[in-house]
C-alpha cells in the first residue's frame, strides 16, 4: 500500500539528490516521480533559508501535480565565511553546475580572508519538505560536521561531495559508496526525522 496514495513528486531537477532520495525511500515501497520527470517548472528560490526554499519547491510541485511532494533545500555552509555559501550553494556552481569552479571558489574565499582553507570547519545542512496537494507542509532538518579538504577526492557523490571529510571519518563524501553515505548524511540525518512524522501521521499507516 502507497501511504500517499499516488506516486510522490521529488521536488528537484537535481539528478544525484533525487537518486539518493529514491534510495533512502526504497525500504518503504513508495512509488516517486521527479519534478523533471513531470517537466514541472523550476521556481524561483526566493527563501533566506533552506527551510524557505525547500518550502517554496515542495508546495509549488504539490499543487501543479496534485501529489504530495518532497523537497531538499541543502548546501555547504562554512563558518569562516560566515555560513557562505550556503543556501547560495548551487548558484556558485553557476549555470552549468560547476562545482569544480564552486569548490575553487571556497578555496579563493578563504585565501582571500588570510584564512588556510585545508582542514577549515564546516557543516552540510539539509531541509526536506513534505508538502499535501491541499498545500499543508511539514520540514524536517539534518546537519552533518565536518572539515575540508582542498584534493579533492572520491568521484561517487555530487556537489561539494570531494571536498568534505564527516566528522569521525577520513574520507571524503565522494569517496564513499552511497549506501555508506546515506547512513551518516545530513540528508539522511532529516530523512530520520521525516520517516518519524510519518509514523505519525494516518497517510502513513504502511510505513
Amino acid at each position: 500500500m502507497n501511504p500517499f496514495g499516488g506516486p510522490l513528486v521529488i521536488a528537484s531537477h537535481n539528478e544525484g539528490k533525487v537518486k539518493e532520495i529514491r534510495q533512502l525511500l526504497e525500504p518503504f515501497h513508495i512509488t516517486v516521480v521527479s519534478a523533471a520527470t513531470l517537466r514541472l517548472p523550476e521556481p524561483d528560490e526566493t527563501g533566506t533559508s533552506f527551510a524557505e526554499n525547500a518550502v517554496i519547491k515542495s508546495t509549488s510541485a504539490a499543487l501543479l501535480s496534485g501529489h504530495f511532494s518532497l523537497a531538499d533545500d541543502s548546501g555547504l555552509c562554512v563558518p569562516a565565511l560566515d555560513g557562505a555559501p550556503g543556501i547560495y550553494s548551487a548558484r556558485w556552481a553557476g549555470p552549468t553546475k560547476n562545482f569544480t569552479l564552486a569548490m575553487e571558489r571556497v578555496h579563493k574565499e578563504l585565501a582571500a580572508k588570510n584564512m588556510e582553507p585545508e582542514g577549515q570547519p564546516a557543516s552540510f545542512i539539509s531541509v526536506l519538505s513534505l508538502t499535501s496537494p491541499a498545500g499543508q507542509t511539514e520540514t524536517f532538518e539534518g546537519i552533518v560536521q565536518g572539515t575540508l579538504t582542498f584534493t579533492p577526492r572520491g568521484s561517487e557523490g555530487f556537489g561539494y561531495d570531494p571536498i568534505f571529510v564527516p566528522e569521525g571519518y577520513d574520507r571524503t563524501f565522494a569517496q564513499m559508496p552511497l549506501e555508506e553515505k546515506q547512513t551518516i548524511s545530513h540528508r539522511a540525518r532529516a530523512f530520520k526525522k521525516f520517516v518519524a512524522y510519518l509514523k505519525t501521521q494516518a497517510i502513513a499507516e504502511a510505513v
